[in-house]
């Protein structure tokens, strides 16, 4: 019988061990070895759970608020929504004190997911009173994108009701009048805002 609850408790320590991830997401380099932009999906593609990633335990678990789940109230995301890794928008200059968020116009990628991306243009929001800009990326892989634009000349024209969904759904998912929509840039200011917020080495 010892023999048993032993080989039990190893297989369950094992499969623990097992589960726990090996790569730490919070301090991935921004930049792969390609130059590429990489991103972490947290919430896929058509989900309305809201994953957030821990940094202390280097999970991906819903937020809970209120003591429940944390359940966008509103149509599911239209995109895969994550973070930037070894970034910061720190408090003193006007940031939410989280990392850089992304959302990747690509089919659903599950959560943990690592991807390469093109930062295409920038979502500048203001959510209660702090600066929270998006960054709208597309998958550097073409099979993978959901959509042909890989600049913002491409999206602005040729996909501007996209551009006004993804604008519609972030100044709506929260609720009436919280989140303020304060303009859209470029891939040059897209760029410029991740190099913003880089963590120093």
């Amino acid at each position: 019988m010892r023999s048993f609850i032993t080989l039990t408790a190893c297989l369950l320590i094992t499969n623990y061990l097992s589960a726990q991830s090996t790569i730490n997401y919070g301090s991935l380099a921004t930049f792969s070895e390609n130059g590429n932009l990489q991103i972490v999906v947290e919430i896929p593609a058509g989900t309305n759970k809201k994953i957030e990633y821990n940094y202390v335990t280097n999970t991906f678990p819903v937020d809970i608020k209120d003591g429940t789940e944390r359940i966008i109230n509103f149509l599911p995301y239209p995109g895969n929504y994550g973070f930037i890794p070894s970034t910061m928008m720190d408090r003193v200059r006007g940031g939410d004190g989280d990392a850089l968020d992304v959302l990747v116009l690509s089919q659903h990628s599950a959560t943990q997911t690592i991807l390469e991306v093109i930062p295409i243009a920038l979502l500048n929001l203001i959510d209660n009173g702090e600066i929270d800009s998006k960054i709208i990326a597309v998958p550097i892989n073409p099979n993978h994108r959901v959509i042909g634009a890989a600049s913002y000349s491409q999206l602005h024209s040729e996909y501007p009701n996209v551009q006004r969904l993804i604008e519609l759904w972030f100044t709506s998912y929260k609720g009436s009048g919280i989140v303020e929509f304060n303009g859209w840039g470029n891939e040059l200011s897209a760029k410029a805002e991740i190099e913003k917020w880089l963590v120093p080495n």
